[in-house]
Formats: C-alpha cells, sequence, structure tokens
C-alpha cells in the first residue's frame, strides 16, 4: 500500500514536470528579439530545475542532502518568479499569460519551504 508521504512526493512530481511542460509551450510563444530570447533561457534553466532538483532530491544519500536539494528548488523557483514578472513587465507578454506561471510558482515555493521546514524540525 502507498503511503502518504508517497502519495505527496509522486503528486508533487507530476505537478512540477507539468509546469516545464507548460513552461516550455510558454517560452515558445515568446518574441523572436535577443531579448526574450536570453530571458527565455534563463526562465527554462532556473524552472526546469525546480523539477530536475526535485527529482535528484528524491534519491539523497541523507535528510541534509535531500534538504539541500530542496533549497536548490525553491531558489530555481523564486528566481522563475523574476524571470516571469520581467517578461511581463517588460511587455513581452501579457499579464495574461504569465499570472498561472506566477501562481503557481508561489504555490510551489510554499510547497518547498514548507517540506524544508518540516525536515529540519522546524515545523
Amino acid at each position: 500500500m502507498t503511503s502518504e508521504r508517497e502519495k505527496f512526493v509522486a503528486a508533487l512530481k507530476k505537478r512540477l514536470y507539468q509546469f516545464v511542460l507548460k513552461l516550455i509551450e510558454f517560452l515558445d510563444e515568446l518574441p523572436g528579439d535577443s531579448v526574450s530570447r536570453r530571458i527565455g533561457d534563463q526562465l527554462f534553466r532556473s524552472g526546469s530545475s525546480v523539477l530536475a532538483n526535485y527529482v535528484e532530491g528524491q534519491s539523497a544519500s541523507s535528510k541534509k542532502e535531500f534538504t539541500n536539494f530542496l533549497s536548490i528548488s525553491l531558489k530555481s523557483a523564486n528566481e522563475s518568479k523574476m524571470w516571469v514578472a520581467l517578461l511581463r513587465d517588460s511587455k513581452r507578454t501579457t499579464p495574461q499569460k504569465t499570472a498561472w506561471f506566477l501562481s503557481e510558482l508561489d504555490e510551489i515555493s510554499k510547497i518547498l519551504a514548507s517540506s524544508i521546514l518540516r525536515c529540519k524540525g522546524k515545523r
């Protein structure tokens, strides 16, 4: 039988994977100018890093190592928010197209931060 923790891990992994897939579609729709491409590249790196570090953390050899991977995922999510906001505020995309990403990244950040606190025994 699957434990609650295993269900949580699988659900978050799936959510992060879906986030990256939507991010790829979003990035494909950006204008082709050099600034949009550069910001898009940075956003892809940080956005995909959220998923990659979460997945890599699942095979960590210690609680400390796992917590470090979660911390990197959290930092990447926060960085991604900044890149999305820059695209929106520089009018390279619309607020409507960025709203979901900013909201989703905010929720992901809260989940990761809560998980980090739990791992550190502070919650």
